[in-house]
Formats: C-alpha cells, structure tokens, sequence
C-alpha cells in the first residue's frame, strides 16, 4: 500500500513531470547564479559603505532608506535570475 506522500507525488508527477536537464544547462544555470551572486555582492558592498556614511552622520532616515532601496534591488536582481533560470530550463 502506498502513503499519502507517494500518491501525491504521483499526481503531482501526472500534472506536471519533472524536467530533465542537459549537462549544458546544468552548467548554464551555475553560470547565471555565479554571476547574479556577484551581482548582489557588488551592490551590497557598496551600499554597505553608503548606509556606513549616512550612519556616522546620524542621518538614521537616510540609512532606513538606503536599507530598504538594498532589498528592492535584490529582490529585482533575484526575480531577474530567476527568469533568465526558467528560460534556460525552458531551452
């Protein structure tokens, strides 16, 4: 008899099989989050230095601000990894 967790992996299996990927993909993927990890280093580094400055000034608003910004950008660079990751699964 199968557990609930192994016919629900069947149907899940049913609508929407897993996607093999190539060796070349594979590598494509790595390629796209090594970059895209550099990417969100790079702007942390130097939003880092900038939230540092406005911090010693005491421009406490300014560093909420800067904090905030850092997010949103990488929330954009992630969904923008993720999109160039699905297209590449998608060949």
């Amino acid at each position: 008899m199968k557990s609930a967790y192994e016919l629900a992996m069947e149907r899940l299996n049913k609508q929407s099989p897993a996607v093999k990927l190539t060796a070349e993909q594979k590598a494509q993927l790595a390629d796209l989050d090594s970059r895209y990890a550099a990417r969100i280093a790079e702007r942390e580094i130097g939003m880092k230095s900038a939230i540092e400055s406005a911090a010693r000034e005491g421009k406490f608003d300014e560093v909420q601000e800067l904090e905030q910004q850092l997010i949103l950008e990488k929330k954009k660079i992630q969904a923008e990894l993720e999109e160039k990751k699905e297209q590449v699964r998608q060949g």
